[in-house]
């Protein structure tokens, strides 16, 4: 019996390591969704060229005012976001660059990547601009790259929709069984990022969200230098959010 037992927990654990292993090799695959999102590049107005790699996505009202940059969820197709945000931003610039692998764009997403690319989208747009305020909206994954290129770069006011403190904390949550903080390779400290931002910060959040935990975006809150702005929407889940009347309505209002 002895043995059996024996042998039956050495099963278990080998079957342990198996699952942290294959977590480990494969997490990129549980955090980026880009299959869902591709687009034909003919369908896109704007690109940027990362020296080899081509980041593709839409440009609304390239000679208009002070720009927006919005950056998206890991699942999310951000082009359906242009006539919203026509309406909402009249007579802003905004730009919807789809991450790497997403929409039209050429690579393989990474923490590492999109942060570089959110850093060089800042600049070009930035050049394109010159002497305007750069505002910023991040939603769901993308509040992470908002939250990076807040502490990287002067942004006049930043947006946060269903954001979390870090992904690692997220994960660590939804996986509980799992050594998640050693295995994780993109963590998206978002907490740390927004230690020293000083700008007016908005937060949109759902009452009903289920990915996002309520500790995990009341964390982000306390982190902040400054009291944010907080819209909360009670009856909004993480991926519904946006179709709420108060979702839009606060986004025009903190962008004014």
């Amino acid at each position: 019996m002895l043995r059996f037992l024996a042998l039956l927990a050495a099963f278990a654990l080998a079957l342990y390591l198996a699952a942290c292993w294959w977590v480990y090799r494969h997490q990129r695959s549980l955090l980026y969704f880009p299959q869902i999102t591709r687009a034909d590049a003919a369908a896109t107005d704007f690109a940027l060229d990362r020296g080899g790699i081509v980041l593709r996505g839409w440009a609304l009202d390239p000679d208009g005012g002070s720009p927006i940059l919005y950056f998206g969820g890991n699942g999310e197709r951000i082009e359906h976001n242009r006539d919203s945000f026509a309406q909402w931003f009249p007579g802003s610039s905004v730009y919807l660059l789809a991450y790497r692998g997403y929409g039209a764009s050429d690579g393989t997403p990474s923490e590492a990547a999109l942060f570089a690319d959110a850093l060089a989208l800042y600049d070009h747009v930035s050049a394109r601009h010159p002497g305007q305020p750069v505002r910023v909206i991040g939603r769901s994954l993308g509040s992470g790259v908002a939250s990076y290129l807040a502490s990287q770069r002067p942004v006049d006011r930043l947006a946060l929709v269903t954001p979390y403190d870090s992904i690692e904390a997220v994960a660590a949550a939804h996986y509980a069984w799992l050594p998640v903080r050693r295995l994780i390779q993109d963590r998206y400290a978002s907490t740390t990022y927004l230690r020293g931002y000083a700008g007016p910060v908005l937060v949109l959040r759902g009452g009903r969200d289920e990915v996002i935990a309520p500790a995990r975006t009341d964390r982000l809150i306390a982190a902040l230098p400054k009291p944010p702005q907080v819209v909360a929407i009670a009856d909004a889940g993480h991926d519904d959010i946006s179709g709420f009347p108060a979702y839009g309505q606060a986004l025009a209002r903190f962008m004014r």
